[in-house]
């Protein structure tokens, strides 16, 4: 199999232009210098800016592997950080470390339990994943409003800000979670049989279930991975604003992550998937993001642009368009004479 036919090849490419476009545009773009041993550069702020998108890509992933979607991930991020800024807030010492892990801990198991509901209304009760997870996304951005009131809850604690504006290592904190995250989901998925049941159960439920594969398990699975993923990146994103903003926050990420997923070559009817690519296709919608204002399109033509380019992008992943396009046709298997056959 040649390179340009791997379902990488045309999301790479892409984004190896939009990298060499921004040279064009925008001052120093690949220059990375030290200031208090802590990394600083545009490549550094694309990567911060695609870590919340990483993770919510990564439970995505899992989630379209199993023939579903769920569609409450942005919610699942507002309410996440609506109870942590909430617990932070009520504390008398917000720079305590033992109450913000407390905080924080709190607020993961509440997105644990959302997904749970996910789950059970997936695998359980049998309605339709876009349905189900429809009904959390509505009531999980009322969820968060009720926790903060309506009101946007500012946090003033250190321990809570490195998180999303921290660094360590030279690294920022929420790169590092996000890689984190990615790795531990590839070994569990490549490293051992989870990968291949959730193929299995995405591929085929009914097969799957006739060789003893537990796809109900399976399923609740993934959609409870997704809800806690979807609640990291809601500590992320609190934390570098230092605010819990319950109508902005995860905004319409639900979209982003299907969009990266579908980049990265896995099919929205579930088996195979690919989290290497799913994380390739977050960065390079936060890196066309980047350029799209470095290029200087105006906003109104913001979305727009970026639709085109996905568009063409998918496009070119596409063997069938490419075969109509630039006429590659697939070249017959050889037919043995009939001598040969008769002898």
């Amino acid at each position: 199999m040649t390179f340009h036919r791997n379902r990488l090849f045309w999301p790479l490419a892409v984004l190896v232009l939009l990298l060499v476009l921004n040279i064009f545009f925008a001052n120093h773009f690949f220059r990375i210098t030290v200031n208090d041993g802590h990394l600083y550069g545009s490549l550094i702020d694309i990567a911060r800016r695609a870590a919340p998108l990483v993770l919510v890509g990564v439970g995505m992933t899992l989630v379209i592997a199993t023939g579903g979607i769920d569609l409450s991930v942005g919610s699942v991020m507002a309410v996440s950080g609506a109870m942590a800024c909430l617990l932070i807030g009520d504390l008398d010492n917000q720079n305590s470390l033992p109450a913000v892990f407390l905080a924080i801990g709190v607020a993961l198991v509440l997105c644990l339990g959302l997904g749970v509901w996910n789950g059970f209304l997936v695998s359980v009760i049998g309605i339709q994943p876009i349905v189900a997870t429809l009904i959390l996304m509505v009531a999980g951005r009322g969820l968060a409003q009720l926790i903060t009131g309506g009101q946007i809850l500012n946090v003033n604690s250190a321990p809570y800000r490195r998180i999303g504006a921290g660094y360590f290592l030279a690294l920022p904190v929420s790169v590092l979670i996000a890689a984190a995250v990615a790795a531990v989901a590839v070994l569990l998925t490549r490293r051992t049989a989870l990968g291949l049941l959730l193929e299995a159960v995405g591929g085929s439920p009914a097969a799957s279930r006739l060789a003893g594969v537990q796809a109900r398990g399976l399923t609740w699975l993934v959609y409870v991975i997704a809800a806690v993923c979807a609640g990291v990146a809601g500590l992320i994103y609190s934390s570098n604003v230092a605010s819990a903003d319950s109508n902005a926050a995860g905004n319409l990420i639900e979209l982003d992550a299907i969009l990266a997923v579908v980049i990265g070559g896995t099919a929205l009817t579930g088996g195979r998937f690919s989290l290497g690519g799913t994380v390739l296709g977050a960065v390079l919608i936060e890196t066309l993001n980047v350029t799209i204002l470095s290029v200087g399109i105006p906003v109104e033509a913001t979305l727009l642009f970026k639709a085109v380019v996905v568009v063409v992008l998918c496009l070119g992943q596409s063997p069938a368009f490419r075969e109509r396009v630039l006429g590659r046709r697939r070249t017959p298997a050889p037919v043995a004479p009939k001598e040969e056959v008769a002898a």
